[in-house]
Order: structure tokens, then sequence, then C-alpha cells
């Protein structure tokens, strides 16, 4: 296991469970009515009012950053270029209001996550000019303007825990005058917040605008007065955000992964007091750190679910070490919904679980009962991922297009989703349950999952096992399309399965196979029964947000009535 995880993992408890779609979901329609009515307050006289008062003229104590950022994007903002996954913004002419900026590079923008980053040269006397340059044009654009997307509930929490972290960057000036901008920006940022937090949308985002007021109430003076409140306010948002087990309800690693940077930064704020966060926010760290692991490939980077990019072992590395929770790979979820297979080398993550039907996600994806699969350190099947990925050359319509079922290494039933994709990035009719069977012997591990998302429309049921034998070097998977209403119809299937960066592929002789090469030279032989073998292209979205020509095997075919099972397997032939 990759970082600072644990090697040891999970007891399996077997038997079979039955997951239903979320009923932490909110609907879509809801959700933006509560923020455009947020904002609508956000513009008010009396919210504008509410925001006045004392700011205090210094911060209690100065928190540690539990991370360390990026020295190359540090050198590089140190050279007047912002760079961030394929986007750039000048220093000099960056004044907050661009328009061009992906969703993602605004995050990290308003944030003041590139804080870090600077920070990360250890050079305050260079480094320091450039973040006041920064927060001087911030300032001036957004310091008494109340909009979207400056000063929303996520942005503005994680503004303040960054702006509080590296307070030495951004309070070194002799200016008196800025000096006080700035801390009287702090105050009112945390009053907004106190007003508009319950409102963020529901998830991760909520917790971010929340740990934000806490920590803002902690290291303020007089904030005492305020910190029960912001405190509940984080619990609730905590409770209502997360599934049981400890996963977001957006269903998204990569939100995970931000959840837990947040919940480790405010940690180090109680810390920076002499004090311990509370019980509800240790276990969340906790929980969050043993299903993340649980999502980690065999290169030490994380598996691509929800348009999330697969961050790099090095970020996974540092999440673990500035987390500094050692939690055990959770390899069964039911709440949260991946389930881990492990053998030897071999490891393969599922989802088996409904999609985020509802929750707050910019780009769901129907991705039931894919998986991933690696041996070593190499990607072997893969999800496409990057929906979400903000990357310039991510067009719309491709991040549609990665939403899709086909987009994944799943059964594919007449060329159509099994959770319906709706704009605006929310998904709408399709999987409202998933039926799975764990079985973990000496003889072999397995997961057997169904899902109803088919059933609707063409009267299927699909049904997946995949079986992991002890060895690690050979996978036996099945799809069965199950009859549950009469049809008089065939319809076609595609079962898909899309291979790591640098797979090499070529069809055998019979027809009814392939032989796939890793890049250090292991070869794994694939083989079907039923339906036509095809390889055609695909692509792969990296850690970074690019793009890369991969391949795809394809079993296609047309199911009967009375529907259809297809074995497979993968065999590593040396």
């Amino acid at each position: 296991m990759s970082g600072d995880l644990p090697a040891d993992i999970d007891p399996i408890i077997a038997g079979k469970r039955l997951i239903r779609a979320s009923e932490h979901a909110v609907g879509r329609v809801r959700d933006r009515l509560e923020a455009h009515w947020a904002q609508l307050i956000w513009k008010s006289p009396l919210h504008r009012l509410r925001l006045k008062g004392r700011y205090p003229l210094k911060l209690l104590t100065i928190p540690e950053d539990p991370f360390r950022g990026d020295v190359d994007i540090g050198r590089s903002i140190l050279n007047g270029l912002i760079r961030w996954r394929g986007e750039a913004q000048d220093v000099a002419s960056c004044t907050f209001t661009e328009n061009a900026w992906s969703p993602g590079f605004v995050r990290y923008m308003h944030s003041f996550a590139w804080l870090r980053d600077l920070a990360a040269l250890n050079d305050r006397e260079a480094t320091a000019p450039i973040a006041e340059q920064l927060m001087r044009a911030w300032l001036a654009s957004h310091g008494d303007i109340i909009a979207d997307p400056a000063w929303r509930g996520d942005l503005a929490g994680l503004r303040l825990l960054f702006w509080m972290a590296h307070a030495p960057l951004i309070l070194s000036s002799p200016d008196i005058i800025y000096r006080s901008s700035v801390l009287s920006a702090l105050a009112r940022t945390a009053r907004h917040l106190e007003q508009v937090a319950g409102n963020t949308a529901k998830g991760v985002a909520r917790i971010e605008a929340w740990a934000g007021a806490v920590a803002a109430n902690l290291l303020m003076p007089g904030g005492e007065t305020r910190r029960s409140f912001s405190e509940s306010g984080l619990k609730q948002a905590l409770a209502k955000g997360l599934f049981e087990d400890g996963g977001p309800i957006c269903r998204s690693p990569e939100r995970l992964a931000h959840l837990l940077q947040a919940l480790a930064m405010l940690q180090k704020v109680y810390a920076a007091r002499g004090e311990r966060a509370d019980p509800i926010v240790a276990g969340a760290l906790h929980d969050g750190m043993g299903l993340f692991g649980a999502l980690i490939l065999g290169d030490g980077a994380l598996s691509s679910w929800q348009g999330g990019l697969p961050l790099a072992k090095s970020e996974v590395e540092a999440l673990c070490r500035g987390a500094a929770v050692r939690a055990r790979p959770k390899r069964q979820s039911f709440d949260w919904g991946y389930q881990r297979l492990e053998s030897a080398q071999t490891v393969i993550v599922m989802d088996a679980a409904p999609p985020p039907i509802g929750a707050t996600l910019d780009a769901a994806c129907a991705s039931t009962l894919a998986f991933e699969m690696s041996d070593g350190g190499h990607r072997l099947i893969v999800n496409c991922g990057g929906s979400q990925a903000g990357a310039v050359l991510v067009s719309d319509a491709l991040a549609q297009a990665l939403r899709t079922t086909a987009a994944h290494s799943t059964l594919v039933l007449a060329d159509s989703n099994s959770t319906a994709l709706l704009g605006q990035g929310g998904l709408g009719a399709g999987v409202g349950q998933v039926e799975i069977d764990w079985q973990d012997t000496p003889a072999a591990s397995r997961i057997q999952a169904s899902h109803d998302g088919y059933v609707r429309r063409f009267g299927l049921s699909h049904q997946r096992t995949v079986t992991l034998m002890p060895d690690g070097a050979e996978v036996r998977g099945e799809d069965v399309l199950v009859p549950v209403r009469r049809t008089r119809h065939s319809t076609a299937f595609a079962v898909r399965f899309h291979l790591g960066l640098g797979v090499d592929v070529s069809p055998t002789a019979v027809g009814n196979g392939a032989l796939l090469r890793l890049p250090d030279g292991r070869m794994w032989q694939f083989r079907c029964q039923e339906g036509a073998l095809t390889i055609e292209d695909s692509l792969w979205v990296d850690a970074q947000g690019h793009m890369h020509a991969t391949h795809q095997i394809v079993i296609a075919g047309d199911a009967p009535a009375g529907g259809v099972t297809i074995n497979w397997a993968l065999k590593r032939a040396r």
C-alpha cells in the first residue's frame, strides 16, 4: 500500500447486501434554488450590514499547513506565471475576475491554495511580495463586493484556512493599511460564513465552509463567543454530507481527498491552540482515510471515479503524510460503495452502488459495476475518467462523453447509459438499487453485484461477477443480462474494457481473445465467450487532466429476450 497507510487490511463480511440510492441525495433543482436564494441574500443591505464589525489586530497563533506544496508550481509563480493542470495565469495581470478560468482553476485561485505552492519554496523574502501582490488584486476586486464565486461558501472556508496557515506570506508587509485590510477581510469572511455556510451545497462544500468558520473563530481574538455555533454547524454538515461509513454523498474520490485535506488543516488549527479536535472531526478523518486507501491502485495513484482525476502517487503520499492518520484500507463498503479485491500484485476496485443521483456533483457519471485493475505498478483496466478535469483541453462535449457508461469498463445496453445524464452535470432515472454478494475464501475472492438501471427500459437486469484467484494471476468475470419482465425483442450489448496507458493489445488468431503487454513486458491473456471481440480506440485522462490515446476491448452482441451470459477471463501469461 502506498504512502503511510498500513499494509494490513480489514476483514471481509461475507453475504448479500442491498444498497439503495442515497436518502441523503437532494434534488438538483432544490440545490440550485437554494444557491440562487443564498446569492440574493448576499446582495441584500442586511447581509452587508452583518459583515461589519471589529477586526483583529493579529491572529492568536499561526497553524501549520500539514501539506507541502508543489515546488515547481511555486517557482513558476515566483517567475510570474501561475500554472495549474494545463491552465495558466500571469501574475502581473491577474485581477481575480477572469472569465476563462475552469471551475477547478477558480477553486485553486479563489481558495488561495497557491499560497501552499509558494510556501514550498521556503523563501519568504522572495515569495511574500508575490503573495501580497495577488492578495491586493483579490481585495481590489472582491474585498467589498460579495458575489459568486469569490464568496461561495466552500471557497470562502478554504480561503480562511489558507490565509491563516500562510499568514506570514500575506501579512509581512510594513504597510499598516494593507495589513488592516487583510485582517478585516478575514473577519468579514468569517461573519459571511456564519450566515451562508448552512446553505452551501450539501456535502464536501458545506463541510469546507464550516471548517473555515471554525478555524477563524479559533484563531481570532473574540471568536470564542461564536465558536460553539460554528462547531455545531460543522457537526451537522458532517452528519448530512457523509455516509455512515465516512464517504461523501457525492461518491467522488477526488472530493474525498478535498475533504481529508480540509479536516487535516482544521486539526492543525486545534493543535495550534493546544486543543484536540472534536471526536466527530477526528472520526471523519480516520474513516475517510480508510476509504481513500482502498481506492489506491498498484501504481500508488488514485483510481478514476465520478469524473475525478487519478491523483498521482506523490499527491497520494502527501495526503497520507499530512493527514497523519493510520487507518486500514476499507476493502468493503456498502454505503460509499467502492469494493476492493487484492491478491499478490493484482488490485481491483469496483463501483458497486447507485450513482450520486441528485447529490451535489458537477459531472456525475453513470459508472455502476465498472472496475479498474492494476498489476504491480501498471494499470491494466481503467475508466476514461476526467469529466471534472477542469483542463482547457477538455471541451464540454467531451466532458459529457466521459460521464457515460461507455466511458467506463462495464456493460452497456443498447448504447445507452445505465443512469440518465442530465444537463449541468446531474443524473436522472436509472440505477435505483444494487445488490451485492461478497465471498472471500482461501480459494478465491469474489464480488457478485447486480443493478436495475436497464430494467425499466429493456426489462433486463445487469449482473456482474468478478473473481480474483489467490495468486493474483487470474481474474474470472461474468456479465449476465437477466430478464426481469417479458420482452419480445433482442437488445444489443457491449462489454467494454478500457486499457491502461501504455498497454499494447493485439487480437489472437482464434478471434475470441487478445494479448495485453504491459510497459514492463509482462503479458496478460484476455479471452471471452459469447459476442464478437474487437479492439477500438479509447482515451484516458491523467492526474494533470491531460488526455492520452489508448485502446479498449469490446465484446459486442445481441441479448435475446431470455437474457444472455458473457464469460470472460484475464490470465497473466508470464
